[in-house]
């Protein structure tokens, strides 16, 4: 909020002033009216293994988070260029392979990771999309630059938050809203919508059926499955209500079977189809991969893109975009070492208590040491995992990450954010809503917004 010489940045101008009126006990008021909103809505997530109980309420922080609309518009620039990159290198990978032909990427790292589906080899996806919905989680370390953190390309979840988080900010701050030309996100669902219905296959409806495939509602995000459904008008479905037939994929209605063109799925790649995949899953569609194949559906995010969005490939991509876009990287990303490389490995291991180290495919805030805030014994436990399994790890240095104004039991204090703005892809190109989903690391000093380690989220205003 505040510039290096102590002044208040222009964008939170008004902010300012609105706190520096507003008594503490109306702000407390405001944010048990915000957590009685989520309760009524069912606004939940769950921590899997989480012993206390199932279903949380995300915590939710009144002061919005404000980004210039110039600051916006060079983001969102660096995000698109960040999706096509993406896009790109998937069908790359799935195709000609020429970025590992060329000595960019290490076949080794594409043809031993986890999420590499082979299955995927030589398929044209409909309309060349892999990515249709990308979470690019970026954060701020100076007044001018945005890094990105990392990339999400498989099925990034938040945006229900983000348009919640929304229309709380309406309805709790009216007075403080109406002094903002702040960007409309509720056409969030339209333009998902519109994206998934231009990636219909070439041989579908003119008016492709869309439908949203959960895996249910004991999965940790199904309440925005359900939310996303009911917007954007869609059938929410499970694995039982689709058939294939003729490689062709239906859904069980009372009136018989209707096809559906377009399946927005939230099944993760092995459970989607148990003649392909995982043959005990029992929340996947019998024959779907054969009707994808076929170029009869299509899947958003196609199957394999988790190929894209591991910890190691994302030290690659500055040189992706290179490669393939003949650009420079408009954003940048976070210095990483490789610890699979013998030389980095070295120096992460002489530095661990300076460095943050995540494994390669965690999620979620996970497997991961933040040196600086690190007990010894910590810091030794990852000093021997680093050595038995190099390859599984990254690491990259500890950010001064860029702080927001934040309402704690002490009052308004700063504490560490980041950004997910959600970029939808289609056969007309690339949407993105201004804003996205801001994650507040609600403990004093800590750098883990994850809402699985009590982060919380705020609303992020686009103003002119």
């Amino acid at each position: 909020m505040t510039e290096g010489g102590g002044g208040v940045r222009a964008p939170y101008e008004k902010i300012a002033q609105w706190l520096e009126t507003v008594p503490r006990e109306q702000l407390q008021q405001r944010r048990l009216e915000a957590e009685l909103f989520f309760r009524r809505g069912g606004i939940t997530f769950a921590v899997y293994g989480d012993a206390q109980g199932e279903e949380r309420i995300i915590p939710y922080d009144i002061v919005p988070r404000v980004l210039a609309r110039a600051e916006w518009e060079h983001l969102a620039r660096g995000l698109e260029q960040r999706v096509r990159t993406l896009n790109l290198y998937l069908a790359d990978v799935y195709g000609a392979q020429n970025a590992m032909r060329a000595g960019i990427v290490p076949p080794d790292l594409v043809w031993q990771n986890p999420a590499y589906r082979p299955e995927m080899a030589g398929i044209e996806v409909p309309h060349g999309v892999y990515v249709h919905i990308g979470g690019i989680d970026v954060v701020r370390v100076d007044a001018d630059d945005f890094y990105v953190l990392e990339d999400n390309a498989r099925t990034p979840s938040g945006v229900s938050y983000m348009l919640e988080g929304r229309e709380i900010s309406i309805r709790l701050m009216p007075e403080l809203f109406g002094q903002h030309r702040v960007a409309p996100i509720e056409n969030y669902a339209n333009e998902l919508l519109s994206s998934l219905r231009s990636v219909a296959p070439r041989n579908s409806a003119a008016d492709p059926t869309v439908a949203l495939l959960t895996p249910g509602q004991y999965n940790s995000a199904y309440y925005e499955h359900s939310f996303l459904a009911d917007k954007m008008g869609v059938e929410l479905v499970e694995g039982r209500d689709l058939l294939v037939k003729d490689e062709v994929v239906y859904m069980r209605t009372t009136e018989g079977p209707k096809r559906v063109d377009v399946i927005y799925r939230r099944v993760d790649d092995e459970f989607i189809d148990p003649l392909t995949f995982r043959p005990d899953s029992g929340l996947g569609v019998p024959g779907l991969f054969a009707a994808y194949a076929a170029g009869n559906v299509t899947l958003a995010n196609a199957i394999g893109t988790g190929a894209a969005d591991d910890k190691v490939i994302y030290s690659y991509i500055p040189e992706l975009i290179r490669f393939y876009l003949g650009e420079e990287p408009i954003l940048k990303n976070v210095p990483t070492w490789r610890c699979r490389e013998p030389e980095a490995l070295q120096y992460v291991l002489d530095h661990l208590a300076e460095l943050v180290v995540k494994e390669t495919h965690g999620s979620g805030g996970y497997g991961m040491l933040v040196g600086p805030h690190a007990s010894s014994s910590e810091i030794e436990t990852f000093r021997a995992l680093l050595k038995a399994n190099p390859e599984g790890y990254i690491a990259q240095p500890t950010l001064s990450l860029s702080t927001c104004p934040t309402f704690v039991e002490s009052g308004i204090a700063p504490r560490h954010v980041d950004l997910r703005p959600f970029v939808l892809s289609g056969s007309d190109g690339v949407r993105i809503v201004p804003g996205g989903l801001t994650r507040v690391a609600m403990r004093d000093g800590s750098l883990v917004v994850n809402s699985s380690q009590g982060g919380g989220l705020k609303d992020t205003w686009v103003i002119e």
